[in-house]
């Protein structure tokens, strides 16, 4: 490989990499501002997503759960640190450390409110020129509980 193979390969890399920080920015953006079909659109169609655990059947199904459970409480996302990797062709994977706050509209049967911390483990697979989220792996190492939403309050 002569040395303008070499500059070429590596800016090629670094792109793919701002792209991808650019589609997970998108990730916590679309969450917090309600945007359900556009976040379940940065995933490719057979992805796989696994949150704390529950294992989702399909980015509209994972997406349209956040929408139901949080409905218009005010949440807010953060993904810090990036270690992106170009694994091939056309793929790569990343680690991403993140918080998140998060209340749920109080009732009954609502989940509790908390600050989460912990880690996102995931794949990326780039489709007709454009990156996806092809995985997902969502680890919490902890969450501080919060009091919920309450709209009128």
């Amino acid at each position: 490989m002569n040395d303008l193979d070499d500059i070429i390969r590596r800016l090629d890399a670094l792109e793919a990499i701002e792209s991808i920080k650019k589609l997970k920015a998108r990730y916590f953006r679309f969450v917090d501002e309600k945007k359900h079909d556009e976040l379940a659109a940065l995933f490719t169609p057979d992805a796989k997503l696994v949150t704390d655990g529950v294992t989702w059947k399909s980015p509209k199904e994972f997406a349209h759960t956040i929408r139901d459970l949080t409905g218009a409480a005010p949440s807010v996302h953060h993904g810090h640190m990036p270690e992106i990797e170009i694994t091939g062709p056309g793929t790569a994977s990343g680690i991403w450390s993140m918080e998140d706050l998060l209340t749920f509209p109080a009732g009954p049967d609502a989940p509790e409110g908390h600050n989460g911390y912990g880690q996102y483990r995931e794949t990326y697979r780039k489709v007709d020129g454009q990156w996806l989220i092809d995985s997902v792996l969502l680890t919490r190492l902890r969450m501080d509980p919060l009091e919920n939403w309450t709209p009128d309050a």
